[in-house]
Formats: C-alpha cells, sequence, structure tokens
C-alpha cells in the first residue's frame, strides 16, 4: 500500500474526500455530516491543499479517472528529517525511485521550503537531483515543463517526472507526480468564453450546491458551458480521465490490463445510468452571448454530452423552470463596484428573476464580491470560500424564498 495524496484547490477539500469516500477510497463517514463539516475529515484525511489516502496501482488509477475536483495525485515516495544538504542527499537517495524513473529520465522539481535550515529551494531540487543519480547511476535532466503544451491525447514520455518536495520544519516529504497534465484539462474545453470556469471548481460547485443528479439544473450565465458539462458528466457517471493519457502510463509498473478493465468498467456505469434516466437529463444552459452559447454546445460536442444538455441563447430573465430543481451558475462579477455600476442592476434584475419563477428552487451563485451577493436579496449561506483564476470567491447557497 502507498500513501497517495490528491492535490486539490483550496475550499474543495470536503468534495475531493467525498468523491474518495464515493470511490470506496476512503472509509465513510459516520452520521449524515455534510462534507465540509465533518470533524473526522478534517481530523484525519483533510489537509490543506488535499486529501491524504492510501492504496496500490487500482486506486492510483481510480483516483485519476474518477476524480472531478482533484488536481493531481501524488504518490508519496518518502518522509524524512533532513537538517543539511548532506543529510538531505544521503537519505533521499534511499529511497526506490526505480519504481518510477528510468536511469537518465527527465524530471521537474518542485519544491517549496517552510520554516526549515533548508531554504534555498534550487538548491534543494539540486540534491535530490543528486540523490536520484545516485540511486540510478545517471544523473537525470532537469527541465521545466511547458505549460502551454497540451498532453492529455498525446504521449507521457514528452513531459518530465514531476517530483514534489515539501519541506516544513525540516520535516522533508518527497512526492511522485501520478497524473501528469493537470486533472482539470479533462479535454473537451478548447473553445471558451470570457472568464471561463475551470472544470475541477465547476464540479466542486455542483457537489457543494447539493444537486441530486436527477432534478433540473440550471444555468443561466452559462459561458463556455462548464457548469452544465461537468453536471451532464458527474449525472451520467461519465469519469473525467476516460480519454485523456497520465503520468503513470510511462511508469515500468504501469499495467494497461488493469486500466482497461477500470475505463470498462466505467462504461457500463454510463450505460446503465442512461438507461435509468432515460432519453435526455434535464439539464439547461443558457446566456444572453451567442458566441457563448455557440463555444459551450461545441464543448460539450468534444465531451459527448451534446444531446444531454438544452443549450440557447437567452437572457437570464426569459429563462422557463419547470417544476423544483437547481440554479447553479458563476455570473459575471466586477473586482470593483464603482467601474461595474451595470452588474448590480444585473444582480438585482436576477434575484428578481428567482423569486418570481424559481420559489422553492436551491441556488449555488459564484461570486468575488459579497456586495453583489446582497443585490441578489435572497438569504443565502457564504460561508463556503474557494478561488477562481486566483481570485478568491464565495459560493452562496440556499433555496429561494
Amino acid at each position: 500500500m502507498e500513501k497517495l495524496f490528491a492535490v486539490c484547490a483550496p475550499g474543495l477539500e470536503p468534495f475531493t474526500a467525498l468523491e474518495l469516500r464515493q470511490l470506496g477510497l476512503l472509509p465513510p463517514v459516520q452520521g449524515d455530516a455534510a462534507p465540509e463539516t465533518s470533524g473526522r475529515d478534517r481530523a484525519a484525511q483533510v489537509e490543506n491543499g488535499g486529501v491524504s489516502f492510501a492504496g496500490d496501482l487500482k486506486e492510483i488509477y481510480l483516483a485519476n479517472l474518477h476524480l472531478r475536483t482533484a488536481s493531481r495525485v501524488l504518490v508519496r515516495l518518502g518522509e524524512f528529517y533532513a537538517a543539511a544538504f548532506s543529510e538531505l542527499r544521503k537519505k533521499a537517495g534511499r529511497l526506490a525511485w526505480m519504481r518510477y524513473l528510468k536511469p537518465g529520465q527527465p524530471v521537474a522539481i518542485n519544491v517549496a521550503c517552510h520554516q526549515s535550515r533548508l531554504y534555498h529551494s534550487d538548491a534543494v531540487a539540486e540534491r535530490i537531483a543528486g540523490a536520484i543519480g545516485d540511486c540510478l547511476g545517471e544523473q537525470p535532466q532537469v527541465i521545466r515543463p511547458d505549460p502551454g503544451v497540451s498532453y492529455s491525447n498525446g504521449e507521457t514520455n514528452l513531459q518530465p517526472q514531476l517530483v514534489v518536495v515539501r519541506l516544513v520544519q525540516d520535516l522533508c516529504t518527497i512526492s511522485i507526480d501520478s497524473s501528469g497534465e493537470l486533472l482539470h484539462r479533462r479535454g473537451y474545453r478548447l473553445a471558451t468564453a470570457k472568464a471561463p470556469l475551470r472544470e475541477t471548481l465547476a464540479a466542486g460547485v455542483l457537489l457543494a450546491s447539493g444537486w441530486d443528479k436527477i432534478s433540473p439544473l440550471i444555468d443561466p450565465f452559462c459561458g463556455s458551458g462548464t457548469i452544465a458539462i461537468e453536471a451532464a458528466m458527474m449525472a451520467l457517471s461519465i469519469a473525467p480521465g476516460r480519454d485523456r493519457r497520465f503520468r503513470f502510463m510511462s511508469w515500468e509498473s504501469y499495467a494497461p490490463a488493469l486500466w482497461e478493465v477500470l475505463t470498462g468498467e466505467n462504461a457500463h456505469q454510463i450505460q446503465g445510468r442512461r438507461t435509468e434516466i432515460g432519453s435526455k437529463l434535464n439539464v439547461s444552459a443558457s446566456d444572453r452571448d451567442a458566441g457563448a452559447v455557440q463555444a459551450a454546445l461545441a464543448n460539450a460536442t468534444r465531451s459527448g454530452v451534446e444531446n444531454d444538455i438544452e443549450f440557447s441563447h437567452r437572457a437570464v430573465s426569459a429563462i422557463e423552470p419547470i417544476g423544483r430543481g437547481w440554479i447553479v451558475t458563476n455570473p459575471p462579477y466586477g473586482l470593483r463596484i464603482s467601474a461595474n455600476k451595470d452588474l448590480r442592476n444585473l444582480y438585482a434584475q436576477f434575484g428578481n428573476v428567482l423569486r418570481a419563477k424559481c420559489p422553492g428552487w436551491h441556488v449555488g451563485v459564484l461570486c468575488s464580491d459579497s456586495r453583489l451577493l446582497n443585490n441578489l436579496g435572497l438569504h443565502l449561506d457564504t460561508s463556503l470560500s474557494l478561488i477562481n483564476g486566483g481570485v478568491k470567491v464565495k459560493l452562496a447557497r440556499g433555496i429561494v424564498e
């Protein structure tokens, strides 16, 4: 059993833990505690920036295949105290690098040092590279990966193996990345509208909203369609990693037969959900920007759910909710209200539409400014903080009264 760590954006940790429990990779939480308030999670598995769990190859594959809110999955290679560079290199050289690296294989070493005697990150990276060479008999080429290059459907040997090193109060933790390209890059979002929402955050917002995957769901500010697409994939049990490649596929231990079994199981899950749900999901996405709707439809087509979402070009005042369900959306928001007075009117109008057309509906609104949320005129819980493109945002949740 390896020690594993699912990395996620701040605020998403309880929802990544929820996903891991649903996959059977974490023990269930006793009682009916909401994900973000579970004391067991806080005390046991959830840490700042991710969730720890344990497993072997199957669990590594399952996490990369199915996790919707995680950014990457790390394998903890080793943990030890080091207060001198010689000690760091000696102890790191004893780790089982041969499980994941070949002699001379390119590596990218990401180092962070906090309150440690070894505080120079470049010097730490140099010693780790030396330790890898000591173990494998050949010094690795240390390079920086190009963030502008997409490898999702390409060969993983184009990428260096990422090694993550953390030094906190002289405790050194060394991890190997199993994912490669960040997990939010599903491969479907080539067309983007303004201020696109990262796929992992969209999935987290849906989980945080409490959507039951059956009731109607509307995104009236759909932009490039990320929330609606993630909702459709979630409802249909479509694994977000089914069509991409991962770093672990270049490891000597890679078991393609096991991977085929797991992806085959997901194909059966999708068939079962389509049979259970029927001809079409009740997911709707609209925007007053015709170009955004076209981009959303193109993205949905690449993800294979274009026939499962009703796309329309309309203003928020023209939405036509039926029955009761969820409004989950990421409206436009400005960082300075004085420079974006029209947004206050937009939010006030949105609140009026919700009260008039959606009484009893659940609502989840992602926004960076509490003053804009106040303009909705709704009593919403704004306690959940998340990060969207480096900006701190709130997910306002509640029921329209």
